[in-house]
């Protein structure tokens, strides 16, 4: 698991204790569905479950004997609860436990996940809010195009999000299930109504069919929602990033007290934060590739895809759990520049208005073709000559013929651009 990369909470969650304490979970859940039954004697089920413990270290002590890990797990369980221990794993086969096991402990991943989510999206919400009226130069290929506000870039970012918390939950949903079924999931040992009756203990829905694991196509579901989700993240981090760039500087990530940018440059405030999002997120993608990999297995069960999953669905949860901690503190501590926006304007020399004018012309009756000709001729020899471009416009004939210096005046008026603003953050529940 990547460690530097985890926060605590997270990372105990996968952790080898974590992990035993849910395999337990799930065992004792069956013994007490079959003393119900009369499978085993009700004053064992008291004792088993007031003696059972494990050990962690114990267990990876056994392992290294055994070369199973289950089957340490079940010796270190005997060794606390003795005799009764006969009536424990009774019928089940290994996947059984890990596999069930492995569904308490991503369910209560996705909820951690789905709360940083949440508290991302609330974020986004108030810089949206805050930034609603501010005014910016809006880029298409990196190039100025036409007036917009920097609130729409969080606006777009929250509804995002939003999709995200959807698609969160589906994939936790897909995830949420058990299996009881034996060996090759036939239920030859154990009825289906056992399954059903533990997994509803647990908590958990039961598969409606099995081989010996639950089918991978659901874990690949979830890595596949976390990659959207870290491709997500980085969408914003690519944005602030380039935001950030000196020629730029329309917004930078925090930079803290006493934090440093360069070790031979003192001056540099780099992104490092969102560049650090931006390399994590090719983990995430890369783990779920990892998981489609796992969906064919041979027949009803090999082991290829449990060393893989030991791997990616601690790290991919810690991973997206560590990014949504540090997207939503750099989406706090954000700092906008306004003064840079309007300056950044200026640059373009008023070309972001150029569509306003094209439009205004054929409005006239003037050919639309012929009015983009005029106005790209006056737009090109503002680039070339660093003129204003409505400087140009006044000048130019074949447009003064047919527009007054009024209709000029509302072609450069940014409130004609921003008219549905408050359309569009109502459609995204920003309203």
């Amino acid at each position: 698991m990547i460690s530097r990369y985890s926060r605590p909470e997270m990372a105990a969650l996968w952790s080898q204790e974590a992990k035993y304490e849910a395999w337990l979970r799930v065992e004792l859940a069956v013994c007490e569905v079959y003393a119900k039954r009369g499978i085993i004697p009700v004053e064992a089920l008291g004792r088993i479950k007031a003696a059972a413990r494990v050990s962690a270290p114990r267990i990876d002590e056994i392992e290294a004997t055994t070369r199973h890990d289950v089957i340490a797990f079940l010796t270190n369980l005997e060794e606390s609860i003795g005799a009764d221990s006969r009536y424990v794993h009774l019928g089940l086969t290994s996947s059984d436990v890990v596999d069930t096991a492995q569904a308490l402990l991503l369910v209560a991943a996705a909820e951690r996940l789905l709360a940083g989510l949440e508290r991302f999206r609330s974020a986004l919400r108030v810089l949206a809010l805050r930034h609603k009226d501010t005014l910016c130069v809006g880029r298409t290929h990196g190039i100025h195009a036409e007036p917009t506000v920097f609130g729409l870039k969080p606006a777009l970012w929250f509804a995002e999000a939003g999709r995200n918390l959807d698609r969160l939950r589906r994939a936790r949903e897909a995830v949420r299930v058990g299996k009881i079924s034996g060996a090759v999931g036939t239920f030859a040992h154990v009825d289906p109504d056992v399954e059903e009756e533990v997994c509803r203990l647990l908590g958990l829905e039961a598969a409606p069919i099995s081989t010996q694991i639950i089918q991978r196509d659901r874990h690949a579901e979830f890595c596949a929602t976390l990659a959207i989700v870290a491709a997500s993240l980085e969408k914003v981090a690519t944005e602030i990033r380039s935001l950030q760039r000196t020629e730029i500087l329309e917004a930078e990530e925090p930079f803290t007290e006493g934090q440093k940018g360069s070790s031979a440059m003192p001056h540099k405030r780099n992104p490092v934060s969102c560049e650090q999002i931006c390399g994590l997120a090719r983990l995430v993608r890369t783990n779920a590739l990892a998981a489609m990999e796992n969906v064919a297995l041979w027949h009803e069960r090999d082991i290829s895809h449990s060393s893989v999953e030991r791997v990616i669905l601690p790290d991919s949860t810690l991973l997206v759990d560590y990014m949504l901690y540090q997207m939503t503190r750099i989406v706090e501590g954000l700092q906008v520049y306004p003064d840079h926006m309007r300056e950044n304007i200026e640059r373009s020399f008023g070309l972001m208005y150029s569509q306003r004018v094209l439009l205004r012309l054929a409005e006239t009756g003037l050919p639309r073709q012929q009015a983009y000709e005029i106005v790209q001729r006056d737009a090109m020899r503002a680039w070339r000559e660093r003129t204003p471009f409505r400087a140009l416009l006044a000048g130019d004939p074949e447009v003064t013929s047919r527009l007054s210096e009024a209709d000029l005046d509302a072609c450069f008026d940014p409130r004609w651009y921003l008219r549905n603003v408050d359309a569009i953050y109502t459609r995204a529940g920003l309203s």
